[in-house]
């Protein structure tokens, strides 16, 4: 049987109708399979997809290939938690695409050949909410206050 046509039998434009590029497929989208229970939402960011949980970002997903060396899961922490999350992920490393010795920012590289389950277990690690992954970004932290006399931030 054919369904009558009218205004409230019409579908959807998608991407193409409307001239837009098709989404890319995530990367490494097993990561954000695993956060589900949690709803995280994600972001585009620098041409990688950063992944929020509530107010926190907690990693960036990144698979680039140009250079190599830092794609895969990128930790949102900070340096008074790197050992003990080194303990935790021995392949994890400080991100090189930055060219300084240590950043807060760590990466658990796609290449490591136990990179599914290293990042699968820092999926657990922010499921149980531990502190060790997770930042508030700086545009939503509250403002510094400022001495009186100080000129506004440029």
């Amino acid at each position: 049987m054919a369904l009558p046509r009218g205004k409230h039998t019409r579908r959807a434009p998608d991407a193409i109708d409307l001239g837009l590029k098709p989404r890319k497929a995530a990367p490494f989208e097993f990561v954000l399979d695993a956060l589900a229970p949690i709803r995280p939402r994600t972001n585009p960011m620098f041409g990688c997809l950063a992944v929020y949980v509530g107010e926190e970002i907690v990693f960036i997903l990144r698979d680039k290939r140009k250079p190599p060396a830092d794609d895969g899961v990128w930790l949102a922490t900070t340096g008074q938690h790197h050992e003990s999350l080194r303990r935790e992920f021995p392949n994890m490393r400080s991100l090189q695409l930055f060219k300084t010795a240590m950043t807060s920012w760590q990466v658990l590289p796609a290449d490591a050949p136990d990179f599914e389950e290293t990042a699968l277990r820092a999926c657990e690690l922010v499921l149980a909410r531990d502190p060790r992954i997770g930042k508030i970004p700086r545009s939503r932290r509250a403002p510094k206050s400022r001495p009186r006399n100080a000129p506004p931030p440029r």
